[in-house]
């Protein structure tokens, strides 16, 4: 087949990489971004444990690209808003990293066949290609648009900071009231980090960014904003236009809800199209079955959101919310006890 890959992040460099390896396929890939600028604009924090095997399948050792390692994440969970996290949950990591993800898809895609600089029309790749992965990420620029969709705009910042006088040690959150969102600090190494915001009710996201560059001091690298869809994949269909395009990664979901994390979820998706690559009907079971508990995290996150959230009634969910996380935790890099579920349940 002739595959066209719309999309070079994370899902869209994966499937670069492990398409390229069957030569049986014509794989070209396409990036709206010149070679120049492309960029990974989201925060760089994941799981080791997991991420390593995952890259491990396009040839990549995950020790060389990881800027710092975790061992405690403090979860500001106060009214205090001066980030000095007098009432906070103080987590154990458990291979949480922060790591250099640009770096990671430039050598996942290195000696393969890309366009950068291209936003091609829809017909003409309908006329090129037997199949179009829309790998667009929260755009999904060649699928229909799902009838109701949740997402939260995002602003992040790359700081560099004076030696000895960075913020923070180690990984740090502020978590807005409602579980709305939360302000990331997340530590790249050699005085640099990412910080940023997200927050569904647009109230703090912007505002606790401001108040952190005005308290601590540094050097902007850099700026990027991009909304994050937290709708999992079961309301983020169709993963098809019913002709020659399919969606893989965020186009269609995969991001965790209570972190707006992406990259391992958009990672095992695009796996998972590797897999059914000739049979898309059970490429499609397959992402809903993998997914299946991210739409109960998500009416957990609407239900906080909206007010709407009661221990009594909700118990049973938030029950199967801790089994899963913890059943998981090398997952997610990171000690999940039950008592810090709760406390964060009742913001």
């Amino acid at each position: 087949m002739k595959i066209a890959v719309v999309g070079i992040g994370v899902a869209g460099a994966y499937l670069m990489n492990r398409l390229g390896d069957d030569h049986d396929n014509h794989v070209v890939g396409f990036e709206r971004m010149s070679d120049k600028t492309h960029d990974a604009v989201c925060a760089w924090a994941t799981s080791e444990n997991t991420m390593s095997g995952l890259i491990a399948k396009c040839g990549l050792n995950f020790d060389d690209y990881i800027l710092h390692q975790g061992e405690n994440m403090t979860v500001d969970i106060g009214k205090d808003e001066n980030f000095c996290a007098a009432e906070s949950i103080d987590l154990r990591l458990k291979g949480m990293v922060s790591y250099d993800k640009l770096k990671v898809i430039q050598d996942m895609i290195r000696g393969t066949d890309i366009r950068f600089g291209k936003v091609p029309n829809k017909k003409d790749l309908e006329d090129n290609f037997d199949l179009i992965v829309d790998s667009t990420g929260f755009h999904r620029d060649y699928l229909p648009k799902p009838s109701n969709e949740t997402w939260i705009p995002c602003v992040q910042y790359k700081m560099k900071y004076e030696s000895g006088k960075t913020p923070f040690d180690d990984f740090y959150l502020k978590a807005f009231p409602s579980m709305a969102g939360y302000f990331w600090y997340f530590p790249l190494g050699n005085g640099y980090a990412h910080i940023g915001a997200g927050d569904y009710q647009r109230k703090n996201n912007n505002r606790f960014v401001e108040k952190f560059l005005h308290r601590y001091k540094g050097q902007i690298i850099k700026k990027v904003g991009r909304p994050v869809r937290i709708s999992p994949p079961k309301n983020s269909e169709p993963f098809t236009d019913g002709r020659k395009t399919i969606g893989v990664g965020e186009s269609i979901g995969t991001v965790y809800p209570l972190l707006g994390e992406g990259i391992i979820p958009s990672t095992w998706c695009a796996e998972l199209f590797i897999q059914n690559l000739e049979n898309l009907s059970q490429y499609r079971r397959s992402v809903l079955k993998k997914f299946e508990i991210y739409s109960l995290v998500f009416k957990f996150i609407q239900r906080k959101i909206s007010g709407r959230f009661s221990f009594f009634k909700n118990a049973f969910e938030l029950l199967r919310l801790y089994n899963h996380m913890k059943g998981q935790e090398d997952r997610y890099g990171m000690e999940i006890r039950a008592g810090d579920l709760m406390k964060v349940a009742k913001l």
